[in-house]
């Protein structure tokens, strides 16, 4: 496998590009390194509104003639903002590069900021739409009980109170401050010359960048385990046990992924099995991971009644106590390997899968390690290694818990057979 092209432009904004054979198609990504973690509280919530308004016209196209355009290329337009970046992306014909590129580099650095006041009412009903959905919402509740007043204890979509008053000033400002320089990674993969699209991109990026004004507070210590419950008529209790996780950098990453895979990250994993298949007591039950520049997030999701409520969760202890203590099944850790070792080859045939990779890695100053390396350290993971992250991980007194539901006595004793420490506050 080739490795990918990168080359740096003077104002320090980046471009790399991986080629694919056999397609006729690019796929497109240009990254800022921006999101909802570096926002001050005043500005919660900015970063998903820009990302919005960039769709809404730019110097040189009108919002319906954006739409327009890469409907009529037969290609795909969207954005998405997490805590640490926001991506705009595409995937077209390869005979329309140029097309698109020109009217992505003038939406990202051009915006008209106009239809303000409309656009910030679209953003309101996503907002009160998450609200008024449990499943998504206890994510949120449960980031804050990890990382408290922390920014990445926020929502990424915003405060509705920010997102309300914000003025577009204050839009142009951040916007200006953020989406320059080194903070910029132009990714591609598909049918591409990496020259040519250097070229077309250089020439489009005339303009002084300036120097980017996006100041992240870190988290210094570990964050004391956090206890959150919001009161709703829910036929289910949403529950999220949840922890600090490692940074995208640790070099226990291969073990954490596989440790995951084991607890809820597929069809044949403990939780899976152990509360859904055997004993039928939740319809949706999963462990997930998210990695951040010096800290991340790990936790564990059910959704269930109230009458098996307290039982979820004393399996789901049994089995992390299960884990930690060395206990894998025969052939557990092997599928749980070929089970990612497939994921990641079948992800390498798509051109959208490839650029964000490669755009990811580069705009969070991460090492772009080969696929050739990354299978053999997944292999080279042994049993102890996924113990060893058990342990520290989802060490009960570790655990920050979240729900949503009609009754905060039943979900605080159904806490308190996972962590009664937690369950007392």
């Amino acid at each position: 496998m080739r490795e990918p092209s990168i080359t740096t432009l003077p104002g320090g904004e980046r471009i790399a590009s991986e080629p694919l054979r056999g397609v006729r198609s690019v796929a497109l990504g240009l990254w800022i390194a921006t999101g909802s973690r570096d926002e001050p509280p005043a500005r919660a919530g900015v970063s998903h509104f820009i990302e919005h308004l960039l769709f809404k016209g730019s110097s040189r196209y009108g919002a319906q003639e954006i739409a327009e355009l890469f409907d009529a290329m037969g290609g795909e337009l969207n954005a998405a903002t997490s805590r640490e970046t926001t991506v705009v992306y595409t995937r077209v014909p390869d005979n329309h590069l140029e097309r698109a590129l020109d009217a992505m580099t003038d939406m990202v650095f051009a915006p008209a900021f106009e239809d303000v006041d409309s656009e910030r009412e679209v953003v309101l009903e996503e907002i009160a739409m998450v609200d008024d959905n449990p499943q998504d919402l206890v994510h949120d509740l449960a980031a804050e009980a990890v990382f408290g007043g922390h920014p990445l204890g926020r929502p990424v979509i915003g405060r509705a109170e920010v997102i309300a008053s914000v003025s577009p000033r204050a839009l142009r400002s951040y916007h200006g401050g953020a989406y320059v320089g080194s903070n910029v990674v132009l990714a591609a993969s598909g049918n591409i010359q990496h020259d040519r699209l250097v070229e077309l991109y250089a020439a489009r990026r005339t303009s002084a960048n300036g120097d980017s004004r996006v100041r992240r507070p870190l988290v210094r210590n570990r964050p004391r385990p956090g206890y959150r419950f919001l009161r709703r008529k829910t036929e289910q209790y949403h529950v999220v046990l949840a922890g600090p996780g490692i940074a995208r950098d640790d070099e226990r990453r291969y073990a954490v992924a596989l440790l995951d895979a084991i607890l809820g990250g597929s069809a044949s994993s403990r939780l899976f099995q152990e509360i859904r298949e055997k004993r039928g007591m939740a319809y949706s039950v999963y462990s997930y991971g998210s990695q951040y520049a010096e800290t991340g997030q790990i936790g564990i999701y059910v959704g269930t009644r109230e009458d098996n409520l307290a039982e979820c969760l004393t399996v789901t202890a049994a089995e992390l106590q299960d884990v930690a203590a060395g206990n894998l099944r025969p052939g557990e850790l092997e599928r749980a390997k070929e089970n990612l070792e497939g994921r990641m080859l079948l992800s390498l045939e798509s051109t959208s899968n490839r650029m964000t990779r490669l755009g990811k890695a580069l705009v969070t100053d991460t090492e772009i390690v080969p696929i050739e390396e990354i299978l053999r350290r997944i292999k080279a993971v042994q049993p102890d290694e996924i113990a060893e992250a058990a342990t520290e991980l989802f060490a009960p007194e570790a655990l920050s818990a979240a729900g949503i539901g009609p009754r905060e006595t039943k979900f605080r004793a159904a806490v308190a057979g996972v962590s009664p420490s937690l369950a007392e506050r």
